[in-house]
């Protein structure tokens, strides 16, 4: 076998055992039935349009949806954020708030919030410092993962790698459930 053979037998080797375990390293951190990692961020709300930061505090004594999704404007980001949207009121009369996170800043987020006429709040985590408390970063962007948390801030439902066609639908349903369980 040439040098160079070896050479790409190993870059093929790398890249089907090492980026997976890249991608999916630790999917397990944030355990179901544990406390949610705290956050404080910036972000943008049109119906709050003076307030800069917030933190899982905010939340407090409501069901809250955190998904992380890569970027604003883009086509699957934009069919995620939708279909939130498009089931805001149903989520609010389930007691519940949505929150997206990714890298894009907050001017990002204000711009595509009127571009797609998004009523909920965008925080801005240009680093990854929370996306990675949430296990959902890949340098330089979140990962589409999904959490919910119950009004007490701990994690009892988790989404990784969702796809964003129907994945709001689909987050509302086990809301449902949940609010049952918990009740």
């Amino acid at each position: 076998m040439k040098r160079r053979d070896v050479i790409k037998f190993f870059l093929f080797l790398t890249i089907i055992f090492v980026k997976p375990l890249i991608l999916f390293a630790d999917i397990n951190s944030v355990k179901l039935g544990k406390k949610a990692p705290n956050f404080l961020l910036n972000g943008f709300n049109k119906n709050n349009p003076d307030k800069k930061e917030w933190s899982l505090d905010d939340f407090s004594g409501k069901w809250l949806i955190v998904y992380f999704y890569p970027m604003d404007f883009s086509s699957g980001c934009t069919l995620q954020a939708k279909g939130f949207q498009d089931n805001l009121r149903k989520f609010n009369k389930l007691n519940s708030y949505v929150v997206g996170i990714s890298a894009d800043n907050e001017e990002e987020h204000e711009s595509f919030c009127t571009s797609a006429k998004l009523e909920y709040t965008l925080l801005s985590d240009p680093t990854g410092k929370i996306s990675k408390a949430y296990d959902s970063w890949l340098n330089p962007y979140s990962k589409r993962n999904t959490f919910m948390i119950n009004p007490e801030g701990i994690v009892v439902y988790k989404w990784i790698g969702v796809r964003p066609i129907g994945h709001a639908q689909e987050v509302l349903e086990e809301l449902i459930k949940q609010k049952k369980k918990y009740a």
